[in-house]
């Protein structure tokens, strides 16, 4: 059992909550905090160095890899589609619990912003919809590795491969580097995990030690209002998604499991995506597919996130005393909708555009000074379901292009869900 990376990360959990509580009982020192977060600061530092090579040589592989640009556009629709139908749902199961349990009735704002908030605030001022666009096209690929710009990295990395396939024979010396690079970093990739347990046990204990175990106390409606949110979501979305897919659930399970874990204990996705995107090849989806949807739904298809953000945004004006129309919380939806795709690189992303939201509906911005207080506990739980649910989504498009293999040795009829 303990030889289970998944054990060996639950252990190391709970360790760092032992630490945790202890640091925190004996004052929080401030370079306490800072000596017990470096090892997951290393930790997710190597995993960082890591994201950038998978992305490009896994999408050069599975796009140039292919004979068919027809098919290539038929999945990447596909794809999109899904997307928007997944993350509107989630929207909208965010909405009805914020408006069912009202967790933002009797909340005190506060009386000014914090500089945390008055930071995120000013970011979401600078990013008007204009620029958001700028910046899905990298002005050099080599500057979006270095600060693991997800989506520009997806674009150029897609232009590119598209561009090796369409000279054909002679881009074949490039695909077979790319593969060559990709299985190098699954190896390094296995290195680094060693590392998993530890990195999990200091960024937990960081966080219990500066927050206490009384971290709750003020907000605990909205966190358990968040939590439940998304076990209805997992349960009643992505659960009978997956069943009318026709896909195995006790192996998708545990091959989920270890990179959600990671997400949580870190509230990274990026420690989370090479785990995941070798999981999912176990799980049997083609190379080609899973190194195209998954990079792209960490930029679309934030299902945790998208749930958050309406749940947040009516919390606040609940919290204001501000009564919000159906028309006023429907226009929220599509406002949020728009401006949470791509957005994935942005610092604080979910908070920067829960920020801009506020600003658009005239809802005071001191709401996100008083999100911050729990803002990590609930990115530990949106974060995991942005992984969960995009680990999903590369075997219901494999599974809908009539390629999904079934997990490991075992096979499964290569039939559409819609069939």
């Amino acid at each position: 059992m303990w030889n289970s990376p998944t054990a060996r990360i639950f252990f190391g959990l709970a360790i760092g909550v032992a630490i945790g509580l202890w640091v925190h009982s004996t004052g929080s020192d401030p370079t306490v905090l800072a000596w017990i977060n470096v090892p997951s600061k290393i930790f997710l530092s190597l995993i960082k160095c890591i994201v950038a090579p998978l992305i490009v040589t896994m999408l050069v592989v599975g796009i140039a890899g292919t004979d068919d640009l027809k098919q290539l556009g038929r999945m990447g629709l596909r794809t999109f589609g899904y997307f928007l139908a997944v993350t509107s749902i989630a929207l909208v199961v965010g909405l009805l619990a914020v408006n069912l349990v009202q967790p933002g009735v009797g909340v005190q704002l506060p009386l000014e912003n914090s500089q945390a908030a008055r930071d995120i605030a000013a970011n979401a001022a600078k990013l008007t919809p204009q620029q958001h666009l700028i910046n899905v096209v990298p002005t050099s690929v080599i500057k979006a590795a270095a600060d693991n710009e997800v989506l520009p990295l997806v674009v150029f990395s897609l232009m590119f491969a598209i561009s090796v396939l369409l000279i054909r024979e002679r881009g074949r010396p490039i695909v077979v580097l790319c593969e060559s690079i990709a299985e190098a970093m699954f190896v390094f990739t296995g290195f680094v995990m060693k590392l998993a347990p530890l990195g999990v046990a200091a960024a937990i204990a960081e966080t219990v030690g500066r927050n206490g175990p009384g971290v709750l106390t003020n907000l605990a409606i909205l966190v358990a209002t968040l939590y439940g949110a998304l076990v209805v979501f997992l349960l009643l979305v992505l659960l009978p998604i997956a069943l009318w897919a026709r896909l195995p659930i006790r192996p998708f399970l545990r091959l989920v499991r270890e990179p959600a874990l990671l997400a949580f204990t870190t509230t990274s996705s990026e420690s989370a995506l090479p785990k995941a995107l070798e999981n999912m090849e176990r799980y049997g989806v083609p190379r080609r597919i899973v190194s195209f949807v998954l990079p792209l739904g960490y930029s679309f298809n934030l299902d945790g996130s998208t749930l958050y953000l309406s749940l947040a945004a009516v919390f606040v004006a609940q919290a204001a005393g501000i009564e919000l129309s159906v028309g006023q919380q429907l226009l929220m939806l599509v406002t949020l909708m728009l401006s949470s795709k791509g957005i994935a690189a942005v610092p604080r992303a979910s908070l920067v555009v829960l920020a801009g939201t506020l600003a658009s509906f005239g809802l005071p911005l001191e709401g996100i000074a008083l999100i911050l207080g729990v803002d990590v506990l609930m990115d530990m739980a949106r974060t995991a379901t942005n992984v969960i649910g995009n680990c999903l989504a590369s075997a219901v498009i494999a599974r809908w292009e009539g390629a999904y293999t079934g997990p490991e040795s075992t096979t499964a009829p290569p039939a559409s869900p819609a069939g």
